[in-house]
This record gives C-alpha cells, sequence and structure tokens, in this order.
C-alpha cells in the first residue's frame, strides 16, 4: 500500500472494519477474500470481485462493466481502496447505484452529459455523506437547520442534541480520499435518513446494515422520489461537532464555508 491513512480519524468509522484485514500490499487480494466470505453479488446475482484496472476493456463503461461481470476494476490508489472498502461496508447500496447508471447508460449510452439521474448517482457514489437522525420532533428541527443552513443554530446552539440524536458516516469515497489531508471547506452532499429509537441501541455493524438496507430499498423504489440532486443538503465535514478542533461561534461564522441558505450553490458542493 502506497499510502497512508490515519483511521483514528472519525470520518474513516464507515470502512474502518472492512480495512483491518487489508493494512499490505496485496491488499486487493484480501478484500477478494471479504467479498468471497460475504457472498458479495451485483444486481445481476454475479459474484463481486476486485481486479486490475487493466481487465477493463477499451471503450467500455466501468459501470456497465461491473453490471456485465461482477469485476471491479481497481489501481492501486487510495481513490479505488476507499471505493472497494465502500463495496465490503455498504454492498446494498453500492448495488443499486451499480444498477441505476448500467440502466441509465443502456438506455442513454455513454455522453458527455450524464443526465440528472447519473449526476445523481455519481454524486452519492463519489461525494456523500450519510446523516442519520434521530426519528422525533427534535431530529425534525435538526433537519430543517441543515436543510436551511442555520449552522450556528445547528453546531452551537443545538450543538449537543446532535451530538445525542445525530450519526454521520462517510459513503462517498473520493470524498474519503479528500480527508486523506483535511482542510476546512470540504463539503459533503449529504443524505438525511431519519432513524428509529432502536437504531442508535445497536452495535455499529448492525448501524450500517441498518443503514445499507434502508436507503438501498429508497434507491430501488420508483416512488415517491426516485434518486435525483434533491436527495442531498451540502455539509462541511470539519463542522460536524467533534470531528475537528476551535468550533467556536468564528469557526462558524466564516460565510465562505458555513454559506447562507441564499448562496446554496447548485452543486452543493464548495471542494
Amino acid at each position: 500500500m502506497r499510502f497512508s491513512i490515519d483511521w483514528t480519524q472519525p470520518w474513516y468509522s464507515s470502512v474502518r472494519d472492512a480495512a483491518t484485514s487489508c493494512h499490505t500490499s496485496h491488499w486487493i487480494n484480501a478484500l477478494n477474500q471479504q467479498a468471497l466470505t460475504a457472498s458479495l453479488q451485483n444486481h445481476r446475482g454475479i459474484t463481486l470481485s476486485f481486479v486490475n484496472q487493466t481487465e477493463l476493456p477499451e471503450g467500455i463503461a466501468y459501470e456497465a462493466f461491473i453490471s456485465n461481470t461482477g469485476k471491479i476494476p481497481t489501481r492501486d490508489n487510495a481513490h479505488d481502496f476507499f471505493n472497494a472498502l465502500v463495496w465490503l461496508s455498504f454492498p446494498n447500496i453500492k448495488r443499486e447505484l451499480n444498477a441505476i447508471q448500467a440502466k441509465q447508460i443502456a438506455q442513454h449510452g455513454i455522453n458527455h452529459i450524464r443526465g440528472g439521474i447519473r449526476d445523481a448517482a455519481t454524486v452519492f457514489d463519489e461525494n456523500s455523506a450519510l446523516l442519520v437522525i434521530r426519528d422525533h420532533a427534535l431530529g425534525d428541527q435538526l433537519a430543517r437547520a441543515l436543510q436551511h443552513h442555520e449552522w450556528i443554530s445547528l453546531f452551537i446552539d443545538q450543538r449537543k442534541p446532535f451530538i445525542e440524536h445525530t450519526e454521520v458516516f462517510i459513503f462517498g469515497h473520493a470524498l474519503m480520499e479528500k480527508l486523506l489531508n483535511p482542510y476546512k471547506s470540504i463539503t459533503a452532499h449529504t443524505k438525511i435518513i431519519m432513524a428509529p429509537d432502536h437504531y442508535f441501541s445497536q452495535s455499529k455493524p448492525d448501524r450500517i446494515k441498518w443503514l445499507d438496507l434502508e436507503i438501498a430499498k429508497q434507491l430501488s423504489a420508483e416512488q415517491p422520489q426516485p434518486l435525483n440532486m434533491s436527495w442531498f443538503t451540502p455539509l462541511p465535514i470539519l463542522g460536524i461537532p467533534e470531528w475537528w478542533s476551535a468550533q467556536n461561534f468564528n469557526f462558524y461564522a466564516d460565510t465562505q464555508v458555513f454559506r447562507p441558505y441564499k448562496a446554496r450553490h447548485k452543486a452543493l458542493c464548495t471542494a
């Protein structure tokens, strides 16, 4: 492995367990063993495996290749390493995202403009965070504060409730790669998931499994809200309570990072 990862950082908690056997120069083999043990399959029921990038034929779309063969082209770099870990940690979400991409490619081909559904699937895959909020009145209040960019209210005035009633898992593998060298403006496209009380009393592996199944179910449904960019709201990652130092009033008052609601970027992401 040619890259160094600080596994103590909270933004790697979602894939930390999957990485335990992969601290070796033969990490692709270790990942394949995990995939085999977990009987991972793609949406066509084909067994999944991680293969060298050279196995991807020229002119064949990456997502279509995974859909048709079950083989995930993987380079020896941090970006693809994190992608593999996400496959192992959230296999159902990844399967549904691949199915969505493959369907869109089959219908519309490969164009310079992906279209809204493929754009949303790519954003989800590359740059998303999953924000789990307790499903009650206070949780609704926290969700609204985030969606309306009420940063001071959310992260200072309601800091304790945020810590007690929410949980954040990074999903996007490009986002994980950015966080190897964290900087203040790194912003996730964040999917909010409301969860029942019993979610928060489960072990971390069980919470991740619940989350994986719940979001996969939403992705596979055509209604009431198929995947599109409205699924996401921006969240500057280092603003999450206890994820960075010096999180005082001035930290959150930086409007170049913690943007007012009216200044919301179309792409929802500053970096």
